[in-house]
């Protein structure tokens, strides 16, 4: 097993994930990338998509992100993401009606921006949907 490191994900709303871990993959803006401990430094935005995180037993966690920075150095990894799920915590139907009134929401949107915030949100809605197909 690889050796632990402290792996922090953050949100706006809440502090979602604070403790020692055996890798992280993130979805860097470049491509997904693997944290272990020793990690040469980087900093990179983060596309929207699941960050997989190995516990120190084995135990899997997935966490959805939408956008934010990744800070890596050889002790840690620090996520600072614009909105941040834990996917055990979305309910598919909930989500799927939720999309269902974002698209409707669209199509009742003025020009300008209302129909851009309308635009955004069921982009951001879809991103969440995307994250909970099986793999």
């Amino acid at each position: 097993m690889a050796e632990p490191f402290q792996f922090d994900l953050v949100s706006p709303e809440r502090l979602i994930f604070s403790e020692p871990v055996a890798q992280v993959v993130v979805p860097g803006a470049d491509g997904q990338f693997t944290v272990l401990k020793g990690h040469a430094p980087l900093m990179t935005t983060l596309r929207p998509g699941v960050v997989e995180v190995t516990q120190e037993g084995g135990a899997q966690r997935r966490i959805f992100v939408r956008g934010g920075f990744a800070d890596t150095n050889p002790d840690g990894l620090t996520i600072l993401a614009e909105q941040a799920i834990p996917l055990e915590e979305l309910d598919a139907a909930m989500l799927a009606q939720e999309v269902k009134n974002a698209e409707e929401d669209l199509a009742d949107a003025a020009e300008g921006a209302a129909k851009d915030a309308a635009a955004h949100r069921l982009q951001q809605l879809r991103e969440v949907q995307s994250a909970l197909e099986p793999r």
